[in-house]
Protein backbone atom coordinates (compact mmCIF):
# COMPACT_ATOMS: atom_id res chain seq x y z
CA UNK A 1 0.00 0.00 0.00
CA UNK A 2 1.56 2.93 -0.86
CA UNK A 3 2.29 6.42 1.57
CA UNK A 4 -0.22 8.74 2.07
CA UNK A 5 2.14 11.90 2.09
CA UNK A 6 1.02 15.20 4.03
CA UNK A 7 3.26 18.29 4.73
CA UNK A 8 1.61 21.61 6.23
CA UNK A 9 0.69 24.98 4.84
CA UNK A 10 2.48 27.73 6.85
CA UNK A 11 1.39 30.70 5.23
CA UNK A 12 -1.03 31.90 8.07
CA UNK A 13 2.35 31.61 10.62
CA UNK A 14 5.07 33.68 8.77
CA UNK A 15 6.57 34.62 12.53
CA UNK A 16 6.42 31.25 14.24
CA UNK A 17 9.20 29.86 16.76
CA UNK A 18 9.80 26.24 17.59
CA UNK A 19 11.34 25.91 20.98
CA UNK A 20 13.16 23.38 22.15
CA UNK A 21 13.57 23.16 26.20
CA UNK A 22 15.10 20.44 28.74
CA UNK A 23 15.42 20.28 32.52
CA UNK A 24 18.26 18.12 33.34
CA UNK A 25 19.11 16.41 36.55
CA UNK A 26 22.81 16.92 37.68
CA UNK A 27 22.60 15.98 41.44
CA UNK A 28 20.40 14.18 43.84
CA UNK A 29 19.40 17.28 44.85
CA UNK A 30 18.16 18.14 41.41
CA UNK A 31 15.76 15.01 41.21
CA UNK A 32 13.69 16.75 44.22
CA UNK A 33 14.18 20.32 42.23
CA UNK A 34 12.86 18.51 38.76
CA UNK A 35 9.78 16.63 40.56
CA UNK A 36 8.94 19.83 42.56
CA UNK A 37 9.17 22.23 40.08
CA UNK A 38 9.14 20.31 36.67
CA UNK A 39 5.51 19.54 36.62
CA UNK A 40 4.58 22.27 37.22
CA UNK A 41 6.50 24.24 34.67
CA UNK A 42 5.33 21.88 32.00
CA UNK A 43 1.99 22.13 32.67
CA UNK A 44 1.90 25.95 32.51
CA UNK A 45 1.09 25.20 29.00
CA UNK A 46 -2.61 23.79 29.87
CA UNK A 47 -4.12 27.68 30.44
CA UNK A 48 -3.38 28.03 26.61
CA UNK A 49 -1.45 31.35 27.13
CA UNK A 50 -1.76 33.63 24.15
CA UNK A 51 0.72 32.88 21.35
CA UNK A 52 1.16 28.96 21.88
CA UNK A 53 -0.07 27.23 19.11
CA UNK A 54 1.03 23.34 20.47
CA UNK A 55 2.64 21.79 23.23
CA UNK A 56 4.23 18.37 23.45
CA UNK A 57 5.91 17.08 26.26
CA UNK A 58 9.31 15.30 25.85
CA UNK A 59 11.45 12.28 28.05
CA UNK A 60 15.32 13.21 26.45
CA UNK A 61 16.39 10.85 28.73
CA UNK A 62 15.21 8.53 32.21
CA UNK A 63 18.74 7.81 33.36
CA UNK A 64 19.58 11.21 34.43
CA UNK A 65 16.18 12.53 34.24
CA UNK A 66 15.78 15.15 31.43
CA UNK A 67 12.61 16.13 30.75
CA UNK A 68 11.47 18.50 28.43
CA UNK A 69 8.95 20.12 26.26
CA UNK A 70 8.66 21.40 22.66
CA UNK A 71 6.56 24.46 21.95
CA UNK A 72 5.03 25.83 18.70
CA UNK A 73 4.63 29.82 19.17
CA UNK A 74 2.79 31.94 16.71
CA UNK A 75 5.83 34.67 17.15
CA UNK A 76 8.71 35.59 19.45
CA UNK A 77 6.63 38.70 21.50
CA UNK A 78 3.93 36.01 22.38
CA UNK A 79 6.60 33.59 24.29
CA UNK A 80 8.67 36.70 25.40
CA UNK A 81 5.85 37.52 27.04
CA UNK A 82 4.83 34.15 28.53
CA UNK A 83 8.32 33.38 29.72
CA UNK A 84 7.81 36.71 32.01
CA UNK A 85 4.51 36.19 33.18
CA UNK A 86 3.90 34.02 36.38
CA UNK A 87 4.49 31.23 36.89
CA UNK A 88 7.75 30.96 34.71
CA UNK A 89 8.71 34.04 36.29
CA UNK A 90 8.89 32.85 39.56
CA UNK A 91 10.59 30.15 38.75
CA UNK A 92 12.83 31.51 36.38
CA UNK A 93 14.05 33.78 39.27
CA UNK A 94 14.59 31.07 41.79
CA UNK A 95 16.67 29.09 39.05
CA UNK A 96 18.83 31.80 38.50
CA UNK A 97 19.51 31.96 42.01
CA UNK A 98 20.13 28.85 42.82
CA UNK A 99 19.53 25.59 39.74
CA UNK A 100 19.04 23.34 42.70
CA UNK A 101 20.80 20.75 41.12
CA UNK A 102 19.66 20.65 37.92
CA UNK A 103 20.32 21.99 34.23
CA UNK A 104 17.91 23.86 32.14
CA UNK A 105 18.44 24.81 28.15
CA UNK A 106 16.15 25.89 25.28
CA UNK A 107 16.97 26.00 21.71
CA UNK A 108 14.47 27.97 19.49
CA UNK A 109 14.06 27.72 15.99
CA UNK A 110 12.70 31.00 13.79
CA UNK A 111 10.63 30.74 10.75
CA UNK A 112 11.78 33.96 9.15
CA UNK A 113 15.41 32.77 10.19
CA UNK A 114 17.66 32.54 13.03
CA UNK A 115 18.32 30.08 16.19
CA UNK A 116 19.33 30.61 19.55
CA UNK A 117 20.21 28.89 22.44
CA UNK A 118 20.89 28.96 25.96
CA UNK A 119 22.23 26.28 28.81
CA UNK A 120 22.32 26.72 32.41
CA UNK A 121 24.02 24.76 34.64
CA UNK A 122 24.37 22.19 32.22
CA UNK A 123 27.25 19.92 32.09
CA UNK A 124 26.29 17.64 29.61
CA UNK A 125 25.71 19.04 26.00
CA UNK A 126 22.77 18.94 24.37
CA UNK A 127 21.26 20.29 21.00
CA UNK A 128 23.52 22.71 19.23
CA UNK A 129 25.84 22.71 21.68
CA UNK A 130 27.08 19.55 21.41
CA UNK A 131 29.11 20.48 18.21
CA UNK A 132 28.76 24.58 18.26
CA UNK A 133 31.43 26.63 20.45
CA UNK A 134 29.77 27.55 23.76
CA UNK A 135 30.58 31.63 24.63
CA UNK A 136 29.21 32.96 27.86
CA UNK A 137 25.23 34.39 28.11
CA UNK A 138 26.50 38.55 28.10
CA UNK A 139 25.97 41.49 26.66
CA UNK A 140 23.91 41.24 23.29
CA UNK A 141 24.06 37.01 23.77
CA UNK A 142 22.21 37.33 27.36
CA UNK A 143 18.63 37.73 25.63
CA UNK A 144 16.87 35.93 23.17
CA UNK A 145 16.16 38.75 20.96
CA UNK A 146 19.56 40.16 21.32
CA UNK A 147 21.46 36.62 19.84
CA UNK A 148 18.54 36.65 17.05
CA UNK A 149 17.98 40.22 15.85
CA UNK A 150 20.96 42.17 17.47
CA UNK A 151 17.87 44.02 19.57
CA UNK A 152 17.29 44.82 23.27
CA UNK A 153 14.60 42.56 24.72
CA UNK A 154 10.58 43.94 24.14
CA UNK A 155 10.25 42.72 27.49
CA UNK A 156 12.57 43.62 30.13
CA UNK A 157 14.18 40.47 31.83
CA UNK A 158 13.27 38.54 34.52
CA UNK A 159 16.84 39.03 36.00
CA UNK A 160 18.59 41.64 34.59
CA UNK A 161 22.22 41.07 33.59
CA UNK A 162 23.85 43.75 36.02
CA UNK A 163 21.48 41.90 38.48
CA UNK A 164 22.53 38.69 37.71
CA UNK A 165 26.36 38.77 37.86
CA UNK A 166 26.37 40.89 40.55
CA UNK A 167 28.90 39.78 42.83
CA UNK A 168 31.19 39.00 40.40
CA UNK A 169 34.41 41.53 40.20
Amino acid sequence: MRVNRTTVDLDDYPDLVVILLGMRVRTPRGLLRLLGVGPKLYRSHADRPDGLLHHEDVVWSMLPPHWGARQYWRDLDALERWTRSAPHRQWWQEFLRDSGGTGFWHEAYFRRGGFDAVYDDMTARPGLSAFAPVVPARGRMFSTRGRVHDAPPAVPPVIGESDLYRDEK
